[in-house]
């Protein structure tokens, strides 16, 4: 079975492990938001890429969601000291590759391509593809002010109620992107914010229109358990933009790109317009992200 996987970092990055566990690696496609990058003490980071490859190499470090395990931190600790930008923490080993990405892309080497290499020399057999090569920045509106998106979530701790998401861009799929959704058998939404980790992807229009002309089945997985986040700000942004976190509030995001909505046992039984899996989607380790992705590719 072939599986393109759209997908933002942390909990879609332990899904996409688990989807790689369930089915032969190789026939897995991981396209990744890059609406969150940012240029951090003039290196190219691209959070949510990174956070896919570390998880799919068995490199993250799972109890703080983000970043490398076994990390150390002395060279942000000599930037803070010498009074250089570290509001966004980047740990010694995420430095070397950040490094290596930052040369390249100077260097005139695509993103897609960067990111093909890496996956490559840290072992993952999937193809890791990011949704754009293209210049694409998400945008969060808010009484406070528009914020790009790392500033709000990271710098200003996402404390700000947002009021709309836009993205800064005219940005064409990757190589690679538009045949992986053609040849997949199904196509699945990872459990991730849909406004600020899909919406992105979809914002590259003829992403959306493959997604909307699809001729297999699309089954999105809500990141809402018991109508709550896991991490992170997805059940306030629904509450406000969408009016609740039930079930048919998340598939609203999604609305005529997808067949079949997976949610939580603890979640609502809510009448949806669409198809309602009902399975446990906490993913507490491997082995439930594995049987979180069979139920979703079962469901297909």
């Amino acid at each position: 079975m072939k599986v393109a996987l759209l997908s933002g970092g942390v909990g879609g990055a332990r899904f996409a492990r688990g989807v790689t566990a369930a089915v032969d690696p190789a026939d897995v496609t991981v396209i990744g938001n890059v609406g969150d990058d940012l240029e951090v003490l003039g290196m190219a980071v691209s959070p949510d890429l990174d956070s896919i490859l570390y998880a799919l190499a068995g490199l993250n470090d799972d109890e703080r969601g983000w970043g490398r395990a076994d990390e150390s931190w002395r060279a942000l600790e000599t930037v803070s000291a010498l009074g250089g930008e570290d509001w966004f923490r980047l740990g010694d080993r995420d430095l070397g590759l950040h490094l290596v990405r930052t040369q390249a892309l100077r260097a005139g080497e695509p993103l897609s391509s960067v990111t093909r290499r890496l996956a490559r020399a840290v072992g993952i057999e999937a193809r890791l593809l990011p949704a754009t090569d293209d210049r694409q920045r998400t945008w969060i509106d808010t009484p406070a002010g528009s914020f790009p998106f790392q500033e709000w979530f990271v710098a200003r701790g996402h404390r700000d109620d947002v009021d709309g998401v836009r993205f800064e861009g005219e940005c064409t799929p990757a190589p690679g992107v538009l045949e992986a959704l053609g040849e997949a058998d199904v196509i699945v939404i990872a459990p991730s914010n849909p406004y600020v980790s899909i919406w992105p992807i979809l914002a590259v229009p003829r992403i959306r229109g493959s997604l909307r002309d699809r001729e297999v089945p699309c089954i999105a997985v809500s990141p809402l358990v018991g109508g709550h986040a896991v991490k992170g700000p997805a059940d306030r942004m629904l509450a406000r933009m969408a009016g609740g976190t039930s079930p048919a509030h998340v598939a609203s995001c999604y609305a005529g790109l997808i067949d079949a909505l997976v949610v939580d046992e603890a979640d609502p039984r809510d009448p949806l317009a669409i198809r309602a899996v009902v399975t446990q989607t906490l993913m507490t380790d491997l082995a439930a992200s594995r049987r979180l992705a069979e139920t979703v590719l079962a469901a297909a």
